[in-house]
Protein backbone atom coordinates (compact mmCIF):
# COMPACT_ATOMS: atom_id res chain seq x y z
CA UNK A 1 0.00 0.00 0.00
CA UNK A 2 0.97 3.71 -0.87
CA UNK A 3 0.06 4.84 2.91
CA UNK A 4 2.36 4.11 5.62
CA UNK A 5 0.48 4.50 8.91
CA UNK A 6 1.17 4.53 12.67
CA UNK A 7 3.36 1.00 13.31
CA UNK A 8 0.93 1.07 16.84
CA UNK A 9 -2.00 1.34 18.03
CA UNK A 10 -3.26 3.69 20.79
CA UNK A 11 -4.79 2.99 23.85
CA UNK A 12 -3.70 5.98 26.62
CA UNK A 13 -5.04 9.63 25.67
CA UNK A 14 -4.43 13.00 26.91
CA UNK A 15 -6.46 16.09 26.19
CA UNK A 16 -5.47 18.65 24.46
CA UNK A 17 -6.87 22.47 25.61
CA UNK A 18 -8.00 24.96 23.16
CA UNK A 19 -7.15 28.68 23.20
CA UNK A 20 -8.12 31.17 21.36
CA UNK A 21 -5.65 33.67 19.61
CA UNK A 22 -6.10 36.94 22.32
CA UNK A 23 -5.19 34.52 25.18
CA UNK A 24 -2.08 33.07 23.14
CA UNK A 25 -1.10 36.66 23.06
CA UNK A 26 -1.06 37.45 26.61
CA UNK A 27 0.55 33.92 27.14
CA UNK A 28 3.59 35.27 24.85
CA UNK A 29 3.56 38.75 26.63
CA UNK A 30 3.94 37.22 29.89
CA UNK A 31 6.74 34.97 28.94
CA UNK A 32 8.75 37.74 27.40
CA UNK A 33 7.71 36.35 24.05
CA UNK A 34 10.56 33.13 24.78
CA UNK A 35 8.53 30.06 23.61
CA UNK A 36 10.70 27.51 26.63
CA UNK A 37 9.04 29.87 29.78
CA UNK A 38 5.28 29.16 28.52
CA UNK A 39 3.34 26.64 30.24
CA UNK A 40 2.83 23.63 28.52
CA UNK A 41 -0.75 23.40 29.06
CA UNK A 42 -0.88 26.97 27.37
CA UNK A 43 0.44 24.56 23.91
CA UNK A 44 -2.16 23.22 21.84
CA UNK A 45 0.49 21.18 19.45
CA UNK A 46 4.16 21.16 20.88
CA UNK A 47 7.06 20.72 18.95
CA UNK A 48 9.43 22.49 20.88
CA UNK A 49 11.99 19.19 20.76
CA UNK A 50 11.78 15.20 20.66
CA UNK A 51 14.03 15.23 24.07
CA UNK A 52 12.23 13.53 26.59
CA UNK A 53 8.84 13.75 25.30
CA UNK A 54 8.43 10.43 23.70
CA UNK A 55 5.06 7.74 24.39
CA UNK A 56 6.86 5.11 25.59
CA UNK A 57 5.70 1.28 24.57
CA UNK A 58 2.82 -0.95 26.89
CA UNK A 59 6.42 -3.11 26.91
CA UNK A 60 8.13 -0.20 28.37
CA UNK A 61 5.82 0.76 31.41
CA UNK A 62 5.88 -3.44 31.86
CA UNK A 63 9.69 -2.83 32.12
CA UNK A 64 9.22 0.08 34.60
CA UNK A 65 7.72 -2.87 37.14
CA UNK A 66 10.97 -4.83 36.75
CA UNK A 67 13.10 -1.61 37.89
CA UNK A 68 14.97 -2.69 40.90
CA UNK A 69 16.54 0.53 42.85
CA UNK A 70 19.13 -1.01 44.68
CA UNK A 71 22.24 1.78 44.74
CA UNK A 72 24.47 -0.52 43.94
CA UNK A 73 24.82 -3.38 41.40
CA UNK A 74 21.50 -3.28 40.40
CA UNK A 75 19.83 -5.71 37.41
CA UNK A 76 18.08 -2.74 36.15
CA UNK A 77 21.56 -1.33 35.17
CA UNK A 78 23.30 -5.04 33.19
CA UNK A 79 19.97 -5.13 31.54
CA UNK A 80 20.66 -1.94 30.48
CA UNK A 81 24.20 -2.13 29.92
CA UNK A 82 23.29 -5.59 27.50
CA UNK A 83 21.08 -3.17 25.93
CA UNK A 84 23.46 -0.82 25.29
CA UNK A 85 26.54 -2.90 23.78
CA UNK A 86 24.01 -5.06 21.91
CA UNK A 87 24.24 -1.87 19.90
CA UNK A 88 27.18 -0.31 20.86
CA UNK A 89 30.29 -2.11 21.21
CA UNK A 90 31.86 -0.21 23.93
CA UNK A 91 33.82 -1.40 27.14
CA UNK A 92 32.39 1.03 29.22
CA UNK A 93 29.05 2.00 29.79
CA UNK A 94 28.82 4.98 32.27
CA UNK A 95 24.88 6.03 32.92
CA UNK A 96 23.58 9.74 33.43
CA UNK A 97 20.48 11.40 33.62
CA UNK A 98 20.64 12.91 30.22
CA UNK A 99 23.02 13.96 27.39
CA UNK A 100 24.18 16.75 28.67
CA UNK A 101 25.12 15.54 32.34
CA UNK A 102 27.19 12.85 29.89
CA UNK A 103 29.20 15.62 27.94
CA UNK A 104 29.65 17.90 31.23
CA UNK A 105 31.65 14.51 32.22
CA UNK A 106 33.48 14.55 29.22
CA UNK A 107 34.83 17.56 28.79
CA UNK A 108 35.57 18.21 31.99
CA UNK A 109 38.28 15.69 31.61
CA UNK A 110 39.38 16.57 28.48
CA UNK A 111 38.28 19.96 27.71
CA UNK A 112 39.63 23.16 29.09
CA UNK A 113 41.04 26.86 27.90
CA UNK A 114 42.64 26.53 24.77
CA UNK A 115 41.62 23.49 23.81
CA UNK A 116 39.64 23.08 20.09
CA UNK A 117 37.11 20.62 19.31
CA UNK A 118 35.60 19.51 15.97
CA UNK A 119 32.27 18.33 14.91
CA UNK A 120 30.24 17.90 11.68
CA UNK A 121 27.66 20.68 13.70
CA UNK A 122 27.91 20.88 17.74
CA UNK A 123 24.19 21.11 18.99
CA UNK A 124 23.23 23.80 22.20
CA UNK A 125 24.09 21.63 25.06
CA UNK A 126 27.15 20.34 23.90
CA UNK A 127 28.44 23.62 22.67
CA UNK A 128 27.30 24.97 25.95
CA UNK A 129 29.19 22.28 28.28
CA UNK A 130 32.58 22.70 25.72
CA UNK A 131 32.63 26.51 25.81
CA UNK A 132 31.81 26.74 29.43
CA UNK A 133 34.60 25.29 30.55
CA UNK A 134 37.21 27.57 28.06
CA UNK A 135 37.09 25.63 25.19
CA UNK A 136 36.42 26.28 21.35
CA UNK A 137 33.90 24.39 19.73
CA UNK A 138 34.21 24.32 15.75
CA UNK A 139 31.73 23.26 13.09
CA UNK A 140 33.09 21.66 10.26
CA UNK A 141 30.01 20.60 7.92
CA UNK A 142 30.39 19.84 4.14
CA UNK A 143 29.36 23.19 2.16
CA UNK A 144 25.92 21.39 1.32
CA UNK A 145 25.13 21.16 4.45
CA UNK A 146 24.71 24.67 5.10
CA UNK A 147 22.29 25.67 2.29
CA UNK A 148 18.76 24.68 3.05
CA UNK A 149 17.91 24.19 -0.64
CA UNK A 150 21.01 22.38 -1.78
CA UNK A 151 19.87 18.32 -2.76
CA UNK A 152 22.26 16.19 -1.26
CA UNK A 153 21.59 13.11 0.51
CA UNK A 154 24.00 13.01 3.61
CA UNK A 155 24.03 17.02 4.27
CA UNK A 156 25.01 16.39 7.80
CA UNK A 157 28.53 15.05 6.94
CA UNK A 158 31.79 16.50 8.08
CA UNK A 159 34.25 18.21 5.63
CA UNK A 160 36.93 15.39 5.86
CA UNK A 161 39.57 17.50 4.29
CA UNK A 162 38.75 20.62 6.36
CA UNK A 163 39.22 17.74 9.42
CA UNK A 164 42.60 17.27 8.14
CA UNK A 165 43.15 21.12 7.94
CA UNK A 166 42.07 21.85 11.07
CA UNK A 167 44.25 18.98 12.83
CA UNK A 168 46.87 20.00 11.18
CA UNK A 169 47.14 23.23 12.33
CA UNK A 170 45.59 22.88 15.76
CA UNK A 171 46.48 19.38 16.66
CA UNK A 172 48.27 19.91 20.25
CA UNK A 173 45.29 21.90 20.44
CA UNK A 174 42.71 18.99 19.74
CA UNK A 175 41.76 16.53 22.60
CA UNK A 176 39.09 14.82 20.32
CA UNK A 177 36.69 14.68 17.13
CA UNK A 178 33.13 14.64 17.19
CA UNK A 179 30.71 13.91 15.33
CA UNK A 180 26.63 13.92 15.23
CA UNK A 181 24.49 11.91 14.26
CA UNK A 182 21.99 13.04 12.84
CA UNK A 183 22.99 16.75 12.91
CA UNK A 184 20.49 18.33 14.88
CA UNK A 185 21.54 21.64 14.17
CA UNK A 186 22.03 21.59 10.38
CA UNK A 187 18.39 20.09 10.16
CA UNK A 188 18.12 16.74 11.35
CA UNK A 189 20.44 15.46 8.38
CA UNK A 190 22.35 12.41 8.14
CA UNK A 191 25.75 11.14 8.06
CA UNK A 192 26.96 8.79 5.92
CA UNK A 193 28.70 5.09 6.97
CA UNK A 194 31.57 6.26 4.91
CA UNK A 195 32.06 9.61 6.79
CA UNK A 196 31.61 8.29 9.76
CA UNK A 197 34.35 5.71 8.86
CA UNK A 198 36.82 8.33 7.25
CA UNK A 199 36.35 10.94 9.66
CA UNK A 200 37.56 8.25 12.61
CA UNK A 201 40.19 7.44 10.24
CA UNK A 202 41.38 11.16 10.27
CA UNK A 203 41.35 11.26 13.98
CA UNK A 204 42.96 8.28 14.30
CA UNK A 205 45.69 9.31 11.59
CA UNK A 206 46.25 12.30 14.04
CA UNK A 207 46.33 10.39 17.50
CA UNK A 208 42.88 11.85 18.42
CA UNK A 209 39.93 9.64 19.91
CA UNK A 210 37.02 10.00 17.90
CA UNK A 211 33.05 10.62 19.72
CA UNK A 212 29.63 10.07 18.18
CA UNK A 213 26.82 12.23 19.73
CA UNK A 214 24.40 9.67 19.30
CA UNK A 215 20.92 10.96 19.96
CA UNK A 216 19.62 10.04 16.82
CA UNK A 217 21.46 6.90 15.46
CA UNK A 218 18.69 5.05 14.63
CA UNK A 219 16.92 7.53 11.98
CA UNK A 220 20.47 8.16 11.05
CA UNK A 221 21.07 4.07 10.17
CA UNK A 222 17.72 4.07 8.78
CA UNK A 223 19.26 6.79 5.94
CA UNK A 224 22.29 4.81 5.68
CA UNK A 225 19.97 1.79 4.56
CA UNK A 226 17.98 3.97 2.28
CA UNK A 227 20.43 6.30 1.00
CA UNK A 228 23.81 4.58 0.92
CA UNK A 229 25.42 2.97 -1.77
CA UNK A 230 25.62 -1.07 -0.86
CA UNK A 231 23.61 -0.53 2.23
CA UNK A 232 20.31 -1.45 1.49
CA UNK A 233 19.76 -4.74 1.72
CA UNK A 234 21.38 -4.65 5.34
CA UNK A 235 19.48 -4.76 9.08
CA UNK A 236 19.51 -1.44 10.38
CA UNK A 237 20.94 -2.95 14.12
CA UNK A 238 24.15 -4.16 11.59
CA UNK A 239 24.29 -0.54 10.23
CA UNK A 240 23.95 0.74 13.82
CA UNK A 241 27.27 -1.64 14.53
CA UNK A 242 28.84 -0.18 12.21
CA UNK A 243 28.64 3.07 12.67
CA UNK A 244 29.48 2.68 16.69
CA UNK A 245 32.81 0.14 16.00
CA UNK A 246 34.24 3.29 14.19
CA UNK A 247 34.00 5.50 17.34
CA UNK A 248 36.18 5.44 20.45
CA UNK A 249 33.16 6.60 23.04
CA UNK A 250 29.85 8.51 22.50
CA UNK A 251 27.44 10.52 24.13
CA UNK A 252 23.70 9.97 24.15
CA UNK A 253 20.75 11.06 25.34
CA UNK A 254 17.91 8.41 25.59
CA UNK A 255 15.77 10.92 25.42
CA UNK A 256 15.52 10.96 21.57
CA UNK A 257 16.26 7.66 19.96
CA UNK A 258 15.55 5.00 22.79
CA UNK A 259 12.35 6.23 23.84
CA UNK A 260 12.52 7.18 27.06
CA UNK A 261 11.39 9.91 29.19
CA UNK A 262 14.57 10.43 31.02
CA UNK A 263 18.40 9.40 30.73
CA UNK A 264 21.08 8.82 28.55
CA UNK A 265 24.58 7.60 29.11
CA UNK A 266 28.37 8.07 28.28
CA UNK A 267 30.25 5.20 26.36
CA UNK A 268 34.23 4.39 26.87
CA UNK A 269 36.90 2.52 25.43
CA UNK A 270 39.85 3.91 27.21
CA UNK A 271 39.80 2.64 30.50
CA UNK A 272 41.76 5.17 32.47
CA UNK A 273 39.37 7.70 30.80
CA UNK A 274 36.16 5.49 31.89
CA UNK A 275 37.77 5.47 35.66
CA UNK A 276 37.91 8.84 35.85
CA UNK A 277 34.50 9.34 33.95
CA UNK A 278 32.75 7.06 36.35
CA UNK A 279 34.81 8.85 39.98
CA UNK A 280 33.47 12.73 38.24
CA UNK A 281 30.31 10.34 38.14
CA UNK A 282 30.29 9.72 41.82
CA UNK A 283 30.72 13.14 42.44
CA UNK A 284 28.37 14.98 40.21
CA UNK A 285 25.45 12.12 38.96
CA UNK A 286 25.14 8.70 41.50
CA UNK A 287 26.99 5.70 41.62
CA UNK A 288 28.31 4.00 38.61
CA UNK A 289 25.39 1.62 38.27
CA UNK A 290 22.49 4.21 38.23
CA UNK A 291 24.01 7.47 37.43
CA UNK A 292 21.46 9.76 38.18
CA UNK A 293 18.37 7.78 37.50
CA UNK A 294 15.63 5.45 38.75
CA UNK A 295 16.37 1.53 38.09
CA UNK A 296 13.08 1.66 36.60
CA UNK A 297 14.14 3.87 33.85
CA UNK A 298 17.24 1.84 33.23
CA UNK A 299 14.83 -1.13 31.90
CA UNK A 300 12.45 1.39 30.34
CA UNK A 301 15.78 2.34 28.12
CA UNK A 302 16.95 -1.13 27.94
CA UNK A 303 13.46 -2.02 26.49
CA UNK A 304 13.06 1.19 24.05
CA UNK A 305 16.61 0.42 22.16
CA UNK A 306 15.25 -3.14 21.39
CA UNK A 307 12.47 -1.14 20.08
CA UNK A 308 14.30 1.64 18.18
CA UNK A 309 15.67 -0.41 15.68
CA UNK A 310 12.32 -1.69 13.86
CA UNK A 311 12.46 -1.14 10.66
CA UNK A 312 8.62 -0.58 10.23
CA UNK A 313 8.65 2.23 12.97
CA UNK A 314 11.93 3.79 11.40
CA UNK A 315 10.03 4.02 7.94
CA UNK A 316 6.46 5.24 9.74
CA UNK A 317 8.78 7.42 11.28
CA UNK A 318 11.16 9.29 8.46
CA UNK A 319 7.91 9.23 6.27
CA UNK A 320 5.99 11.90 8.82
CA UNK A 321 8.90 14.08 8.62
CA UNK A 322 9.12 13.82 4.76
CA UNK A 323 4.82 14.57 4.71
CA UNK A 324 5.12 17.61 6.47
CA UNK A 325 7.88 18.84 4.77
CA UNK A 326 6.48 18.01 1.69
CA UNK A 327 3.31 19.92 2.65
CA UNK A 328 5.23 23.06 3.12
CA UNK A 329 7.13 23.06 0.12
CA UNK A 330 3.73 22.92 -1.96
CA UNK A 331 2.79 26.01 -0.09
CA UNK A 332 5.81 28.10 -1.00
CA UNK A 333 7.38 27.93 2.80
CA UNK A 334 11.11 27.50 2.55
CA UNK A 335 12.30 24.01 4.17
CA UNK A 336 15.28 22.03 4.64
CA UNK A 337 15.28 19.73 2.29
CA UNK A 338 15.78 16.59 1.56
CA UNK A 339 13.72 15.99 4.75
CA UNK A 340 15.69 15.23 7.97
CA UNK A 341 14.36 12.61 10.17
CA UNK A 342 13.15 13.72 14.35
CA UNK A 343 11.83 17.20 12.65
CA UNK A 344 11.17 19.45 10.01
CA UNK A 345 13.24 22.32 9.64
CA UNK A 346 11.54 26.21 7.66
CA UNK A 347 14.50 28.13 6.51
CA UNK A 348 13.15 31.10 8.19
CA UNK A 349 15.74 33.59 6.75
CA UNK A 350 14.63 32.77 3.62
CA UNK A 351 10.90 32.74 4.62
CA UNK A 352 11.32 36.40 6.42
CA UNK A 353 13.22 37.90 4.47
CA UNK A 354 12.36 41.64 5.52
CA UNK A 355 13.59 40.59 8.64
CA UNK A 356 17.46 40.55 9.04
CA UNK A 357 19.71 37.91 11.17
CA UNK A 358 20.60 40.11 14.28
CA UNK A 359 16.64 40.98 14.50
CA UNK A 360 15.91 37.08 14.64
CA UNK A 361 13.54 36.02 11.47
CA UNK A 362 13.60 32.74 13.40
CA UNK A 363 12.23 34.04 16.74
CA UNK A 364 9.85 36.07 14.90
CA UNK A 365 8.10 32.88 12.68
CA UNK A 366 8.41 30.82 15.52
CA UNK A 367 6.13 33.35 17.77
CA UNK A 368 3.77 33.81 15.00
CA UNK A 369 2.93 30.06 14.64
CA UNK A 370 2.40 30.17 18.65
CA UNK A 371 0.15 33.07 18.08
CA UNK A 372 -1.91 31.94 15.46
CA UNK A 373 -1.88 28.10 15.81
CA UNK A 374 -0.91 27.18 19.36
CA UNK A 375 1.98 25.24 17.85
CA UNK A 376 5.40 25.56 19.92
CA UNK A 377 8.83 25.27 18.01
CA UNK A 378 12.11 26.12 18.29
CA UNK A 379 14.26 28.53 16.67
CA UNK A 380 17.30 27.27 15.66
CA UNK A 381 19.94 30.12 14.67
CA UNK A 382 20.85 33.48 15.47
CA UNK A 383 19.20 33.51 18.61
CA UNK A 384 20.82 29.78 19.62
CA UNK A 385 24.28 29.70 18.39
CA UNK A 386 24.78 33.83 17.53
CA UNK A 387 26.01 34.94 20.55
CA UNK A 388 30.01 34.37 21.22
CA UNK A 389 31.91 33.38 24.32
CA UNK A 390 33.35 36.51 24.44
CA UNK A 391 30.07 38.52 24.25
CA UNK A 392 30.29 39.43 20.63
CA UNK A 393 27.38 38.61 18.34
CA UNK A 394 26.96 37.47 14.76
CA UNK A 395 24.71 36.07 12.55
CA UNK A 396 24.64 32.08 12.69
CA UNK A 397 25.35 30.16 9.31
CA UNK A 398 21.47 29.63 9.34
CA UNK A 399 18.37 31.13 10.26
CA UNK A 400 16.11 27.60 11.08
CA UNK A 401 12.94 26.71 12.70
CA UNK A 402 12.38 23.51 14.10
CA UNK A 403 9.59 21.47 14.35
CA UNK A 404 10.14 18.02 16.13
CA UNK A 405 8.39 15.54 16.16
CA UNK A 406 7.65 13.76 19.47
CA UNK A 407 7.76 9.68 18.90
CA UNK A 408 4.42 8.02 19.11
CA UNK A 409 2.52 11.19 20.25
CA UNK A 410 0.86 13.12 17.14
CA UNK A 411 -1.24 11.81 14.34
CA UNK A 412 -1.55 12.79 10.87
CA UNK A 413 -4.34 14.72 11.40
CA UNK A 414 -2.15 17.30 13.60
CA UNK A 415 0.51 17.27 10.78
CA UNK A 416 -2.28 18.65 8.66
CA UNK A 417 -3.05 21.24 11.15
CA UNK A 418 -0.04 22.80 11.66
CA UNK A 419 0.30 23.00 7.31
CA UNK A 420 -3.04 24.65 8.14
CA UNK A 421 -1.31 27.23 10.41
CA UNK A 422 1.55 27.60 8.10
CA UNK A 423 -0.62 28.84 5.11
CA UNK A 424 -2.15 31.45 6.80
CA UNK A 425 0.86 32.52 8.84
CA UNK A 426 2.35 32.63 5.08
CA UNK A 427 -0.61 34.96 3.88
CA UNK A 428 0.57 37.27 6.74
CA UNK A 429 4.40 36.88 6.23
CA UNK A 430 5.60 40.23 4.94
CA UNK A 431 3.35 41.65 8.09
CA UNK A 432 5.66 40.46 11.09
CA UNK A 433 8.36 41.71 12.97
CA UNK A 434 11.35 41.26 14.55
CA UNK A 435 12.84 41.13 18.12
CA UNK A 436 15.11 42.37 20.39
CA UNK A 437 16.96 40.98 23.02
CA UNK A 438 16.80 42.58 26.58
CA UNK A 439 17.90 40.05 29.01
CA UNK A 440 20.05 36.81 28.33
CA UNK A 441 22.14 34.83 30.17
CA UNK A 442 25.86 34.23 29.40
CA UNK A 443 25.50 30.50 27.91
CA UNK A 444 22.60 29.01 26.27
CA UNK A 445 20.59 31.88 25.95
CA UNK A 446 17.51 30.85 23.80
CA UNK A 447 16.52 28.93 27.05
CA UNK A 448 15.70 32.06 29.06
CA UNK A 449 16.30 35.56 27.52
CA UNK A 450 13.67 38.14 27.08
CA UNK A 451 12.35 39.36 24.15
CA UNK A 452 11.06 42.77 23.20
CA UNK A 453 9.20 42.58 19.89
CA UNK A 454 10.97 45.46 17.55
CA UNK A 455 8.75 48.66 16.24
Amino acid sequence: MKTIIEPFRIKTVEPIRFTSVAERQAFLRAANYNLFTLKSDDVLIDLLTDSGTSAMSAAQWGALQRGDESYAGSPSFFRFEAAVQDLMPFRHVIPTHQGRAAEAILFSLIGGPGRKIPSNTHFDTTRGNIESGGAEAHDLLIAEGRRPDADHPFKGNMDVDALEAFLARHGDAVPCVMLTVTNNAGGGQPVSLANIRAVAETARRHGKPFFIDGCRFAENAWFIKEREEGQRGRAVKDIVRDMFAAADGMTMSAKKDAFANIGGWLALNDDDLALQARNRLILTEGFPTYGGMAGRDLDAIAQGLREIVDEDYLRYRVRTAAYLTEKLHALGVPVMRPAGGHAVFVDARAWLDHIPPLSYPGQAAAVALYELGGIRTCEIGTVMFGRKPDGTEAAAAMDLVRLALPRRVYTQSHADYVAETFEEVHRLRPRLKGFRIVEQPRFMRHFTAKFARLD
